[in-house]
């Protein structure tokens, strides 16, 4: 037992004392602005991806570290580059595939950034900049964790290590699941720690077990040949701007929630979370009121949710009296746990279809659909992992549903079916992820690179 306790502390030690410089790396990989969109400069990826390998070949752990893609189905492109790193197991160990990626969403507008997105910079115990916290963050929880292992270990450990850092997570991953067939035999693992999610609050770590899933299209809804005089002939002619307006009103009940048939919810206790905490952790005004019904979580984690996150139509600047003969949106949908995100964009075309104004003609194009999860708990990794986080945090974690998506762990799923998947992460609920003033709390990284380098150190001590 002694010799347990100090094994432990020795890898306690070794994480703690590993922070500052698992900082300045992150800043230094912050400062690369890795986004995979297209119209952004791609060879910054291949930057990231770069330091990204060189990091994870200086922690002496890893028998082969490479820079890799696969192609992307039904294209004749190839996905961003990826950091792929092996490790096998000795002695009976299991194999842990550590995931995170190394892609960061645009800035958007970046005068509403106090500091710039790629200048990573500490105020108030937090650190700001695109991917502080999603999820270079991970990343560097990851490269962290495995250089307290080695530090504390030395050669001494028998665990297998895979590490796989994506380079398009933002972006759709539309490469995933070819990477994950071509690369089966060197990511195949008994346990996947996916650190893309988020925590309780900045104090009380957190492990997700279920996520909704996603459904998102472009919707062109044409009602005219031409654009014609808004004078000549508005009020006989429908346009596009009032079809559009009127169909996609149709999608939400009077409360805001989704009222789309066929699209389900999943009945499931939720924990107390209070409509103060909501307006604080979202910026929700005073007087602006929350939508949907039921307990306020389970609207976030059990239910679906419909936006529109983009719309082609003339801007204000360039306003004219016009009838517009066609416009285009993009649909977001959230699926809830449980449900195919097939079968909840079926249910929303045949709603859009069926609900159309004036007789609009519809248009469905760019799809891009991705299943929920919902976590087995009753494995023994995920017990592992709620001792690995109470003892790096101090606090009890506690089991979350997450409203967002991580579409890709359908794939591991169904690629690694034996595997245990734990999905953790370092974000509170003011990292802003996607946001303006993106930030990741010091704290809470340490406690997270001190839970993940227990975890590794526990499981090293398995046999299977």
């Amino acid at each position: 037992m002694s010799s347990d306790l100090s094994r432990t502390e020795s890898v306690r030690d070794a994480a703690t004392s590993g922070i500052p410089a698992a900082l300045a790396d992150l800043g230094a990989l912050v400062r690369i602005p890795s986004i995979a969109w297209p119209s952004f400069d791609q060879t910054q990826l291949g930057r990231s991806a770069e330091a990204i390998a060189a990091l994870v070949r200086d922690t002496g752990v890893f028998e082969s570290v490479e820079i890799k893609t696969a192609a992307i189905p039904g294209t004749d492109e190839q996905g961003q580059p990826a950091i792929l790193a092996t490790r096998a197991a000795r002695n009976g160990r299991p194999t842990v595939l550590l995931y995170a990626h190394h892609d960061v969403q645009p800035p958007g507008d970046e005068s509403l950034w106090d500091t710039p997105p790629f200048e990573p910079t500490v105020r108030d115990g937090r650190l700001y900049g695109r991917g502080a916290a999603d999820d270079k963050a991970g990343v560097m929880a990851h490269v962290a964790a495995v250089r307290a292992l080695r530090e504390a270990l030395g050669d001494d450990f028998d665990l297998g290590v895979a590490l796989f850092i994506e380079g398009e997570e933002e972006y759709g991953s539309r490469s995933f699941a070819a990477f994950l067939a071509d690369n089966a035999d060197a990511l195949r693992s008994d346990v996947i720690v996916v650190a893309d999610s988020g925590n309780w609050d900045s104090r009380t770590p957190a492990v997700t077990v279920s996520l909704r899933g996603n459904a998102r299209f472009t919707l062109t809804v044409r009602t005219l040949d031409h654009a014609s005089h808004s004078g000549m002939f508005g009020g006989a002619v429908p346009d596009a701007m009032l079809a559009t307006i009127r169909l996609l009103d149709s999608l939400w009940n009077e409360d805001g929630s989704v009222a789309v048939a066929g699209m389900t919810e999943r009945d499931a206790a939720t924990p107390e979370y209070t409509e103060a905490t909501l307006r604080e952790e979202a910026g929700l005004p005073e007087g602006v009121q929350p939508i949907g019904g039921g307990s306020i979580l389970s609207r976030i984690w059990n239910k679906p949710a419909i936006t529109v996150i983009g719309i082609d139509a003339t801007t204000v600047a360039a306003a004219s009296n016009t009838l517009a003969p066609s416009m285009s949106v993009v649909v977001s949908a959230r699926v809830a746990p449980g449900q195919s995100a097939r079968e909840a964009y079926e249910a929303m075309e045949t709603h859009l279809r069926a609900h159309a104004p004036f007789g609009a003609q519809l248009e469905f194009s760019d799809l891009d659909l991705g299943d929920g999860f919902l976590v087995d708990t009753s494995g023994w990794a995920v017990s592992a992992v709620r001792d690995a986080l109470h003892a790096g945090y101090g606090v009890e974690p506690v089991d979350i549903g997450v409203g967002g998506s991580i579409p890709f762990i359908s794939d591991l799923v169904r690629e690694f079916p034996g595997a245990q998947i734990l999905v953790t992460g370092v974000e509170d609920p003011h990292s802003r992820a996607h946001s303006p003033n993106e930030s990741l709390h010091l704290d809470t990284f340490r406690a997270a690179v001190v839970s993940e380098a227990l975890l590794l150190a526990d499981l090293d001590a398995r046999t299977l």
